[in-house]
């Protein structure tokens, strides 16, 4: 019998961590030391997806595929779980989350509704698993998220008690009241305290997500585009200093600046 696609790939996956002809580098590897890996990937996925390159994706997707199979080869090494049990359990929790799917057929509910119920059944869950009630409305866990991402979280949770600013322009006043408690810890002419600083710089990200919450907007997209606009204006900064045969190497701020704000105008003009 032929074996599938993905057979091969896992036996594949086997051969690479084999303790004596497989791949020095693989053999090399523990969950840890692959977790920037499965991040990498995961981005890389992302930006196939945000260019809705189909080929690409495909081949993304394949590599945040090989992070799994990865870690799964290391569990079943180790005698811990392997790719058949974390197949089973993933079933198991998508068929005990989805019961308006395969319990009760229920077509009527909604996208946000499906939301709700997962999280209360997530929670029942964990409330069993850990045997014991935790007062604690938001788990530690939430902090295992990318830290725009986890802030955005956390004031998506603190919403949902009724803990939260009114509106966006009451964020915005927090926004401006942690901007001027950064501006005063690094008022000129006295030392910094890189601690003071570190903290209030925390506190205005912090702030300037929820600011991104009350506006319906992701902080994590917004910034991602502003990476993109900046680097886009960049390379056009860089193709008009090629053009007019300056180096900027060897050009001072003053003069590179007019190149940015040209590439800028130029950009706008477009539009």
């Amino acid at each position: 019998m032929n074996k599938s696609n993905f057979e091969k790939l896992k036996d594949v996956i086997a051969d690479l961590r084999h303790p004596v002809d497989g791949c020095p580098w693989d053999l090399k590897q523990t969950h840890k030391s692959l977790l920037k890996y499965l991040l990498e990937e995961s981005y890389e996925f992302v930006e196939a997806v945000n260019l809705n390159d189909p080929k690409k994706m495909e081949e993304e997707i394949g590599d945040v595929l090989m992070q799994v199979l990865l870690h799964a080869q290391l569990g079943s090494e180790e005698k811990l779980f392997d790719i058949e049990s974390v197949s089973a359990k993933l079933t198991e929790k998508l068929i005990r989350r989805h019961p308006h799917v395969f319990e009760k057929k229920d077509t009527s509910i909604s996208a946000d509704q499906v939301l709700i119920n997962w999280e209360k059944i997530k929670a029942e869950e964990k409330l069993r698993e850990s045997g014991e009630n935790d007062h604690h409305r938001i788990k530690a866990s939430v902090l295992n998220a990318p830290p725009l991402m986890a802030a955005t979280k956390i004031g998506k949770k603190t919403n949902d008690l009724k803990f939260d600013w009114e509106d966006y322009n009451q964020v915005a006043y927090k926004v401006e009241e942690e901007w001027q408690e950064l501006k005063e810890e690094l008022t000129p002419h006295r030392p910094i305290s890189r601690e003071a600083v570190f903290e209030e710089m925390g506190d205005l990200l912090f702030s300037i997500a929820q600011l991104a919450r009350h506006l319906d907007m992701d902080p994590h997209d917004a910034l991602a585009a502003a990476n993109k606009k900046f680097l886009r204006r960049f390379h056009a900064m860089e193709d008009l200093m090629l053009k007019a045969g300056k180096e900027m190497e060897r050009m001072n701020q003053e003069q590179m600046d007019v190149y940015w704000n040209q590439a800028k105008v130029n950009e706008k003009a477009k539009k």
